[in-house]
């Protein structure tokens, strides 16, 4: 089978522009056997190939990224790892209450990492602020509040004065803070994953894989060489279709984000605030907004849908025209602050927002389709997959398999005008909160 769609870098991501120099990319050449191949290089793909490291110590294993890591989707998204979900069921408490489980693992597990490997990656216990602007927005909180109350964790709800105490802008005027979330700078934090694995874990960059030889020994063919193995996990997120696996179960959209310049001293002070934060909206098609330990302020909001993958120039010219009107809005008092970087990543949904953690086909596993959480979600699926995979009973296994199938999409000529509709409604009704 061919492989004709795989990321391409684009050179656009301010996150991984803002890490520095990176070694060589180490790319596969020749033929060679493994015990293992872990195809993708992000959240997941990183945790299943360490976990199966050391799980099975005198195996080989192997990841193979198309880019390079960090410059991929997991190294663009916002920077948060997410305790607690944004979508909160009154009729499910259970699967609430495993999603926070499995995700405060995620976080557990990548603070003891990032202790042991000395990452620097701006790691903060900030928690994050859910933002409101309008009545529409405060009335959503409101009642996310109240259904945090009834699964007994903590929250505080915040008037206009103690946002702009936190924050250091007056745009909103309702907040809802939750304590349990990090921020960090995620093409740091995967790119020093990746530097870290168990000596028995080998990771080749731009190493696309342009064939799958799906049989009984699986022969991942790339540009340089190729790996044959009795086992494969896909880490490939939207593009495992083109694996032959979860057609019509996945669907893919782009959001982009901007990154300032670090502020000056002056600007600093003129903004305010009590550190580093990060705020999330309170209605669809709305804004997130980050400000760094560094001093950067970041937006992030815009969605195209895009089933090829494909990103043209105007959209990021026009995105940042967007960004820079946000900015303004809400940062008046740093007028001369402007922008470094602008750029997309992609999204993996599914129909019924669970993810696919467990077993394809024989020898084939997936942790894919982590629904925008994809730093505490990837994360634990792909080490939950590994386990699987190793045969290991565990309780996370339990947790990660225990999500109903994914449900098929409608054909894409439905689907796609159907979830361009809604954004663009999101987009119009977001009011004050865009």
């Amino acid at each position: 089978m061919k492989v004709t769609s795989f990321p391409k870098n684009d050179h656009s991501n301010g996150w991984y522009n803002g890490v520095g120099d990176q070694p060589p990319a180490s790319v596969l050449h020749g033929d060679s056997t493994a015990d293992w191949v872990v195809v993708g290089g992000g959240f997941s793909g990183l945790a299943a190939a360490r976990r199966l490291g050391e799980l099975r110590p005198d195996d080989r294993v192997v990841l193979l990224e198309a880019g390079r890591i960090g410059e991929n989707a997991s190294g663009r998204n916002s920077g948060f790892v997410i305790d607690l979900p944004h979508a909160i069921s009154q009729e499910q408490p259970e699967h609430d209450h495993r999603q926070i489980r499995v995700n405060r693992m995620a976080i557990a597990w990548l603070a003891e990492l990032i202790e042991q490997h000395q990452i620097r990656c701006q790691w903060s216990h900030r928690g994050k602020v859910h933002v409101a602007a309008t009545n529409r927005g405060r009335r959503n909180l409101e009642v996310m509040a109240s259904r945090l109350g009834g699964l007994g964790e903590v929250h505080e709800l915040w008037d206009a004065a103690r946002l702009k105490t936190y924050l250091g802008t007056d745009y909103f005027n309702f907040g809802l803070f939750t304590p349990g979330c990090i921020l960090m700078q995620p093409a740091a934090l995967v790119t020093g994953l990746a530097r870290s694995m168990p000596e028995n874990v080998e990771v080749y960059e731009d190493s696309a894989v342009v064939a799958f030889d799906d049989g009984p020994s699986k022969i991942l063919t790339t540009a340089g060489g190729s790996v044959t193995t009795p086992q494969v996990v896909l880490s490939t997120n939207g593009w495992t279709p083109g694996f032959g696996f979860l057609k019509h179960q996945l669907l893919t959209m782009h959001t982009f984000a901007s990154l300032t310049r670090p502020l000056t001293e002056s600007e600093q002070v003129a903004l305010g605030g009590e550190g580093d934060w990060g705020t999330i909206p309170s209605t669809l098609g709305a804004t997130t907004m980050r400000y760094t330990q560094d001093k950067r302020l970041l937006i992030r909001r815009s969605l195209r849908h895009r089933p090829d993958f494909t990103i043209r120039p105007d959209d990021h010219d026009s995105i940042r025209r967007e960004h820079e009107e946000t900015l303004k809005k809400r940062f008046p008092m740093v007028p001369d602050v402007g922008f470094e970087d602008t750029w997309g990543g992609v999204l993996c949904m599914s129909r019924n927002h669970v993810p696919k953690c467990g077993a394809l086909a024989d020898g084939i596993w997936a942790a894919v389709c982590q629904n925008g959480v994809g730093a505490a979600k990837g994360t634990i699926s792909g080490r939950a997959v590994a386990e699987l995979a190793a045969g290991e009973d565990t309780d996370l296994v339990a947790d990660m398999t225990a999500y109903e199938d994914l449900q098929r999409f409608p054909p894409s000529w439905i689907t796609a005008p159907v979830f361009r509709a809604k954004i663009a409604y999101a987009r119009l009704t977001a009011g004050a909160e865009a």
